[in-house]
């Protein structure tokens, strides 16, 4: 039996379960993944375009752009695309952040909080990068006080290793924090990532449900450089474009 990419009652998700293979194997054989690569970049491209203008779009508002240029797509596509991307409205709203089955969330801490010196509390995002042949992923820490970028890291995947990476970093050459604040994705619930700060002595907080505000710092840092540098320049491999990340990151 074989994956039919265009089958019209079964989606590809259901055919892997069928079939007990999973979707990442699949994908990774390159069954059908050129295909589905480039129509997904098709899509990703105007999606970002358009988000940096308006952040506030949804998933409605972003499909209703989409159809207005001419491309056939559904919410639930729009949707799927979004949360690959890692983006989503600044507009607060109900369960806009879903943890992993299973993974322990942790409360936030520094609501009210006074943060007056460095190393008291780290934080930690993800954000997409957009290259010529797709998207790799690029995660930071920062000390929230004062907005030093300690450590990054660039990966291909939004598998938690890289976000781990990183945090094994920041914490051999940068110290330890009192409190380290991350969104609920994920990367930063599993066991992998809260292992290692429970292993340090680290409280952990994490941004509640709907609240994109809740580490605003390194949203900012985002912002500003996708602005100041991405968006002026045209990456062609994930190596130049780790080369201008150092030099980006590191004159913050």
């Amino acid at each position: 039996a074989s994956i039919v990419e265009d089958h019209p009652a079964l989606s590809i998700h259901r055919q892997c379960e069928l079939l007990c293979l999973p979707r990442s194997t699949y994908y990774r054989n390159g069954s059908g993944s050129r295909k589905e690569k480039d129509t997904n970049i098709l899509l990703m491209n105007p999606i970002e375009d358009e988000y940096t203008r308006p952040p506030f779009y949804g998933t409605r508002k972003m499909r209703d752009y989409l159809r207005r240029q001419g491309y056939k797509v559904n919410r639930k596509r729009v949707q799927r695309l979004m949360r690959i991307m890692g983006i989503q409205s600044v507009a607060p709203k109900p369960h806009t952040s879903i943890p992993r089955i299973g993974h322990k969330i942790y409360p936030y801490l520094l609501r009210g909080l006074n943060i007056n010196g460095p190393d008291q509390v780290w934080c930690s995002d993800l954000t997409y990068l957009r290259l010529p042949g797709g998207f790799v992923y690029l995660t930071a820490i920062m000390d929230w006080h004062s907005r030093y970028v300690i450590s990054w890291e660039l990966s291909v995947t939004m598998d938690d290793d890289f976000c781990v990476s990183a945090l094994q970093r920041a914490l051999r050459t940068d110290g330890t924090p009192e409190i380290f604040n991350t969104d609920q994705g994920s990367q930063y619930t599993g066991e992998s990532f809260t292992g290692v700060l429970k292993e340090n002595g680290i409280r952990i907080s994490m941004d509640g449900k709907g609240r994109v505000m809740d580490n605003i710092f390194i949203e900012r840092l985002w912002r500003s450089l996708k602005y100041e540098e991405i968006y002026l320049k045209e990456y062609s491999t994930v190596t130049e474009l780790r080369k201008e990340l150092k030099r980006y990151l590191f004159v913050l």
